[in-house]
């Protein structure tokens, strides 16, 4: 994994069957609004968060029990609403060409889960919120899809981090 990009892992109680399904009820962890499927290799699905971030992403492998890759083949984050000033040529397009991985190993009598979104840099002025944005994902609302069967996604009027609720909104007052 490139050191890099963003990484966070969580150490499960769940067997891996349990949470490679969790992963990809994305639905069930990210967002309610994903449209398309999410469950098998050469899929593709269309996220988006109001008007402020979408993207189009690729499932381009799912090995069972093992491992999820996702590519990330469009991408738009709304002009502006990180409120820096990029060249008009990068604008929103930080995600595209990223591979978003999900490792699953066991680890003892537990199962690691490690997520990587290679390609997501901090030189990217997305980079803090997305961070902040993938670790309330990853380690918040799939954890808790995983343990308890019930995830925190969020959908239009309903963000569930502070900086989706604060891009939210900014984007209303534009």
């Amino acid at each position: 994994m490139n050191n890099e990009s963003f990484n966070t892992s969580l150490l499960l109680r769940q067997p891996a069957a349990s949470i490679y399904n969790a992963i990809a009820n994305v639905r069930g962890w990210w967002s309610e609004e994903i449209e398309g499927p999410t469950d098998m290799a050469g899929a593709t699905f269309n996220y988006h968060f109001e008007d402020i971030h979408r993207c189009r992403i690729r499932v381009t492998e799912m090995v069972p029990n093992e491992k999820i890759t996702w590519l990330v083949t469009e991408n738009y984050f709304k002009p502006g609403i990180f409120g820096e000033a990029v060249q008009e040529e990068n604008v929103g397009k930080e995600w595209e060409g990223t591979s978003i991985r999900f490792t699953i190993q066991p680890n003892g009598d537990k199962t690691l889960l490690q997520f990587s979104h290679q390609g997501l840099l901090p030189a990217f002025e997305c980079y803090t919120i997305c961070s902040n944005g993938w670790t309330h994902y990853i380690n918040e609302s799939l954890q808790a899809l995983i343990t308890t069967g019930e995830g925190k996604p969020n959908k239009t009027g309903r963000p569930v981090t502070a900086d989706e609720a604060a891009l939210s909104a900014a984007d209303s007052k534009q």
